[in-house]
C-alpha cells in the first residue's frame, strides 16, 4: 500500500497567495516585493510540483492585499502567476496576473539617450507582447524584452 505524502503549510486566515510562479522567477518576485521587510508571516515554496508547469513557486503573505501597481510588477516577472485572495480562511477571489496595455513609471528605459533618463519625468511603455513580455518606450520607441527589464 502506497502512502500519499503532502506538504503541510499553515492555512492563511487573511492575505494573498501568489501561485503558479515559474520556479526560476520566484526569488525575483520575493525581491521585487521586498518580502524580506514584511512584518507579517510569509511562506515561500520553491520547486514545488505542478501539473501545469512541472515546477512552480508559491508565496503566501498574511494580511497583505496588493495594489494594482504591485500586481503589474509581479506580471512583468511572472505573467503566468495567479493571486488568490484569502479572507477568513476562504479563497474569496482568484485573479490571473496580467500586464496592462501600458505601464507608467514602473520600468526604466534602457536607452541612455531617452528623454526619461535625462529629464525628471515618468517613463511610459506600451506592452506590445504580453506573453513574452516585450515593452516599447513611448518616447524613444526602444523595445525592451523581459530579461532586460529594469524596475524604477
Amino acid at each position: 500500500m502506497e502512502k500519499k505524502r503532502e506538504l503541510q503549510v499553515a492555512a492563511l486566515e487573511n492575505g494573498t497567495v501568489i501561485d503558479h510562479i515559474p520556479h526560476d522567477q520566484l526569488f525575483k518576485v520575493v525581491s521585487l516585493l521586498d518580502i524580506q521587510k514584511s512584518v507579517t508571516p510569509v511562506t515561500i515554496g520553491y520547486g514545488l510540483d505542478s501539473k501545469q508547469m512541472g515546477k512552480k513557486g508559491i508565496i503566501k503573505i498574511a494580511d497583505k492585499f496588493f495594489r494594482a501597481d504591485e500586481i503589474d510588477r509581479i506580471a512583468l516577472i511572472a505573467p503566468s502567476s495567479q493571486l488568490n485572495i484569502i479572507r477568513d480562511y476562504e479563497v474569496v477571489e482568484k485573479k490571473k496576473v496580467g500586464l496592462p496595455d501600458e505601464l507608467v513609471g514602473l520600468v526604466k528605459c534602457t536607452n541612455p539617450k531617452c528623454i526619461t533618463n535625462n529629464e525628471p519625468m515618468r517613463t511610459r511603455f506600451q506592452v506590445i507582447d504580453k506573453d513574452n513580455v516585450t515593452l516599447k518606450c513611448h518616447y524613444c520607441e526602444m523595445k525592451i524584452k523581459k530579461e532586460d527589464v529594469v524596475m524604477n
